[in-house]
């Protein structure tokens, strides 16, 4: 049986050409850019063209990061209990939407550690031991919730 060779075989030069088998040179180093640009429709009209840094706001610039421009991420109701406690202050926050358990977990820890008093998470609510409901605020209001006083 013989072998066929294929006129499509090709052999580099190492100088940006190749050649066929039968002798022609095609060139490798490039050559002509594509016919059409699928993006040269798209214009960057309407994008910010400073780069944006995380907590750095320059006022009247466009694109640059306020804190009025934080997302809110829901309200949630913050209340004093003593009922069933032995007469024990609580602070409970309440009405999260949308997190799990690991993040109110990490909002627990960070009230417990501001407040220098325990806490706990139960039943989807956050127990803080003591009125604490200023400290609290502030301390969600910094996460991005919208934390209302409720109760007296």
């Amino acid at each position: 049986m013989a072998k066929r060779t294929s006129p499509w075989v090709l052999v580099a030069d190492g100088q940006g050409k190749a050649e066929m088998a039968g002798g022609e040179k095609i060139s490798t180093d490039g050559g002509q850019g594509l016919g059409q640009n699928p993006f040269a429709a798209l214009s960057n009209a309407g994008l910010p063209t400073a780069k944006i840094v995380a907590g750095l706001a320059e006022p009247g610039k466009p694109g640059s990061v306020t804190p009025a421009t934080k997302k809110n991420r829901g309200r949630v109701d913050i209340r004093r209990e003593t009922g069933n406690r032995g007469g024990k202050t609580v602070t409970v926050v309440d009405g999260f939407v949308g997190i799990g358990l690991p993040e109110k977990e990490q909002l627990a820890k960070k009230m417990r550690a501001a407040c220098g008093c325990g806490g706990t998470v139960k039943d989807g609510a956050i127990e803080i031991q003591g009125d604490q409901r200023e400290t609290v605020a502030r301390i969600l209001t910094e996460a991005g919730f919208r934390a209302v006083m409720a109760g007296g």
